[in-house]
């Protein structure tokens, strides 16, 4: 990532500003103690406990944490109950059996001291460990998560009962070091987790129990779902371990219909503010701040970009450039990121990262290479804003925002 000289200039005068580290967990003594060493740099450890009968307590107030005792609400009203009792200007959310790396301990503490008073929300890429072995394009690698945040800026939302995660409302800082996830030390493992979130997705899931509807969710799209994560995102690559991974993950989408074709599902759409309907992350939460993402293939093409999209953020856009070359005209404010090569499958996977970062409102191809390979990408990279010109910077903003209001309607 290339994040502006201006930005990096933005520092305060005297220490950095400060972040209280905020832990969910039950019975989770086997784990913890890593967890809570791996953020012992934070300013305070904030543990919520939902009634462990192990070791779970005295093992975080030996570190020092501070202990919550709070019965179990769900995932996102814990987390609140976390960040209502922090007292750092910022909030690092970590689960027990997560891990902030070294350099990512340090690129926070970077973070905080430097370019922190420009945002409120901080994107950590998400290292997942599978049977002992780091899982990349298998587990969607960088797999971002919105889980460093300024305190006040942002909640969950209490009525979703998982995939509970933060809806950015403007421009996320994407941080580049991992946190560490022990996902599961056996197939046992991975397959009971599995299956304990379908249910809870079922739970959320509002739709018609027709034939048609449970073809569709049940089978087609978990195949569909097993061949672009094989051949788009590459899962392949991580070898059998990654090519299991990806199927338990489609017969997780498999379960969710069966769980809710069997009367789980309580029709909370339209509740939460997420479609119910949509589970996993199929459709995307568009609010605060038009998000726009420049391509650009060649360095005439690049340099045309990254100066229109510097006008477009001066209209009030969130932007980023995605480009094979370096640019070369000094474009305060644009983020950029880089591509490997010029191939359709780079640029889909550097707009999915994207789109993990914050939803797109539209994706612009800036040259006749950018404007060809865009032909192939999947409707859900495109953004729902397809017909933006590269002419008018104000009336680019315009139109995404013309094009959220029909969403809307």
């Amino acid at each position: 990532m290339v994040l502006s000289d201006e930005l990096h200039s933005t520092v305060r005068s005297g220490a950095r500003e400060t972040v209280s580290a905020c832990v969910i967990a039950r019975d989770e003594a086997s784990v913890l103690g890593d967890c809570l060493d791996s953020v012992a740099f934070c300013d305070e450890v904030i543990v919520v406990d939902s009634g462990s009968t192990d070791e779970t307590v005295a093992l975080a107030r030996g570190r020092g944490a501070q202990v919550l005792h709070q019965p179990w609400l769900g995932f996102a009203a814990q987390r609140n109950v976390a960040l209502d009792a922090a007292t750092g200007q910022w909030v690092l959310e970590v689960d027990a059996d997560e891990r902030v790396s070294s350099p990512l301990r340090s690129e926070i503490e970077e973070f905080l001291g430097t370019v922190a008073p420009a945002f409120d929300l901080a994107a950590i890429p998400r290292r997942e460990m599978l049977l002992g072995r780091a899982l990349g394009p298998a587990a969607k690698y960088p797999k971002y998560s919105h889980r460093l945040l300024r305190r006040d800026a942002y909640r969950h939302d209490e009525l979703r009962t998982v995939h509970e995660g933060i809806v950015p409302e403007g421009a996320v800082y994407p941080l580049g070091s991992d946190l560490v996830h022990l996902f599961a030390a056996s197939w046992r493992e991975r397959c009971g987790d599995a299956f304990r979130y379908a249910r809870l997705e079922a739970a959320q899931l509002d739709a018609p129990r027709t034939p048609g509807r449970f073809v569709s969710g049940a089978l087609l799209r978990p195949s569909a779902k097993f061949l672009y994560r094989m051949g788009i995102d590459g899962a392949w690559r991580d070898g059998l371990l990654g090519v299991g991974n990806v199927a338990v993950d489609c017969a997780t989408d498999t379960a969710v219909w069966l769980v809710y074709l069997f009367g789980a599902g309580s029709g909370r759409s339209g509740r939460s503010g997420v479609p119910a309907g949509a589970h996993y992350g199929s459709r995307s939460i568009h609010r605060g701040s038009p998000r726009l993402v420049g391509v650009a293939l060649g360095s005439s093409a690049t340099t045309r970009a990254a100066q229109w999209l510097q006008a477009v953020a001066m209209e009030g856009a969130d932007v980023a450039l995605i480009s094979n070359v370096p640019r070369i005209a000094d474009t305060a404010g644009v983020r950029e990121r880089k591509l490997k090569s010029a191939g359709p499958l780079q640029l889909i996977r550097a707009l999915d990262a994207e789109q993990q970062l914050r939803p797109i409102d539209s994706v612009v191809a800036f040259g006749r290479l950018a404007r060809v390979a865009a032909r192939f990408l999947p409707p859900q990279l495109r953004g729902h804003a397809t017909g933006v010109q590269s002419s008018d910077p104000h009336g680019a903003v315009e139109a995404v925002l013309a094009s959220r209001a029909g969403l809307a309607s």
